[in-house]
């Protein structure tokens, strides 16, 4: 649903609640039937505001709605409950939790403060004090 813009969200749900058709809805926004369902049940439960919100979820709050779909709920329903814009991000923070050994791994954002390193030299003619000094800039 990251293609469609905000008005077209709402003008979707609007069409739903007019009792417009799922597949006519679907291929007006050149979205799925369960995407479609999705986002009107999303917007049912927490009103309009969730889709404004840019939400960040502590990593808390991140091991606490994987376990739900861990211990069998499935993940549509733990997607609209608690807020979560879109189930394939829920999809994926689980199989991230699973393929990290159940544990919460924090995804870094922004720009890497490394600096870059430049090689003007071949490591090959350096000295044995440039090299110590290299490797010890590294």
């Amino acid at each position: 649903m990251g293609k469609l813009s905000y008005e077209d969200k709402v003008n979707l749900y609007y069409d739903r609640k007019k009792h417009i058709p799922l597949s006519t809805i679907s291929k007006k926004y050149k979205t799925t039937v369960d995407n479609v369902q999705f986002l009107e049940r999303l917007i049912d439960k927490h009103g309009f505001e969730i889709l404004t919100n840019r939400k960040s979820y502590s990593n808390y709050e991140k091991e606490q709605i994987i376990n739900r779909v861990i211990n069998g709920e499935s993940i549509i329903s733990v997607a609209i409950d608690e807020g979560v814009k879109s189930k394939s991000m829920l999809s994926h923070w689980v199989q991230k939790y699973k393929e990290n050994g159940y544990n919460i791994v924090e995804r870094k954002r922004g720009r890497s403060t490394m600096k870059k390193v430049t090689q003007n030299k071949s490591k090959e003619n350096e000295t044995q004090a440039e090299k110590i000094k290299r490797l010890e800039e590294e």
